[in-house]
């Protein structure tokens, strides 16, 4: 099974791991085919943090929010840690990936991609940077002109790549701004997951808040339970597991021609805890 999560614009500070230019050099990420456009989108980021004023209306920073022009300043050298522990945010909080068991952890690594604006997608035991960088930002050293157009089609077709060698279920709970940076082309096995809940006429709503708690929990409850999930490989399969769990996934709006089938989760108006 393959998670592709959205990343956060929030993150923490600090790190112990080697710094990103090293690790570009080094070709230490996932889909290395990625990393010369990685290195364009990087020295772009840094080019504008260079510019203090252009860079907060660029990212639509605040005063108080001036130290994240310093993050991208020095993003090519500041210290890395896991992608996973990086991010911060409702979602990333839902899922407290920094308290689960090792087998947890691990299923995270082999199992779950994040969409990063500077990066593509990277695994989640990956270790990044801190940077302040949305999938709408405009960087004007970009030679792409936006970050929609530089990831597109390069980030699809290493998904895709990805997914021929490696056929299984893909769940995919980026948001639709980052599902654009990497594009995946309908598939039998590939739903993208709502978190929706149910009024008393049955009509079915989507959430704000809780669908990224809810999708945190979703994936924190998958992970502690690596023994059961390593192993699915289909939506029934997967519906069936939830089940077990007292969750409730149904089959949503089919897939069209340039997006996946749904699979909802769908929960009450204040969610429970899944794990």
């Amino acid at each position: 099974m393959l998670i592709l999560l959205p990343p956060s614009e929030t993150k923490r500070d600090g790190g112990e791991g080697a710094p990103l230019e090293q690790l570009l050099a080094e070709s230490a990420l996932s889909f290395p085919e990625l990393n010369a456009i990685r290195k364009r989108v990087v020295a772009a980021t840094v080019s504008l943090a260079r510019r203090p004023k252009e860079c907060a209306e660029a990212l639509k920073l605040s005063p108080k929010q001036m130290g994240e022009v310093d993050r991208n300043k020095a993003v090519k050298t500041s210290p890395t840690m896991p992608a996973i522990d990086r991010y911060t945010g409702v979602l990333y909080d839902g899922l407290a990936a920094s308290n689960l068991p090792q087998e947890a952890r691990e299923f995270l690594a082999q199992n779950v991609l994040i969409q990063s604006a500077l990066l593509g997608p990277v695994g989640a035991l990956e270790p990044i940077p801190a940077y302040r960088l949305s999938f709408d930002s405009k960087l004007p050293a970009l030679a792409a002109g936006s970050l929609k157009k530089a990831w597109a089609e390069v980030g699809g077709k290493s998904l895709a790549k990805k997914l021929k060698e490696e056929p299984q279920l893909v769940l995919d709970l980026r948001s639709e701004g980052y599902s654009a940076l990497a594009p995946l082309a309908p598939a039998e096995n590939t739903v993208y997951l709502r978190v929706v809940t149910k009024g008393e006429n049955g009509q079915l709503r989507a959430l704000n808040h809780f669908n990224k708690k809810g999708k945190g929990e979703f994936v924190r409850a998958l992970a502690k339970d690596a023994a059961n999930t390593s192993g699915i490989s289909t939506v029934e399969e997967l519906i069936a597991w939830g089940s077990a769990k007292n969750m409730i996934l149904e089959r949503g709006a089919e897939a069209t021609s340039d997006w996946p089938a749904e699979l909802n989760l769908v929960v009450s108006g204040v969610i429970q805890k899944m794990c």
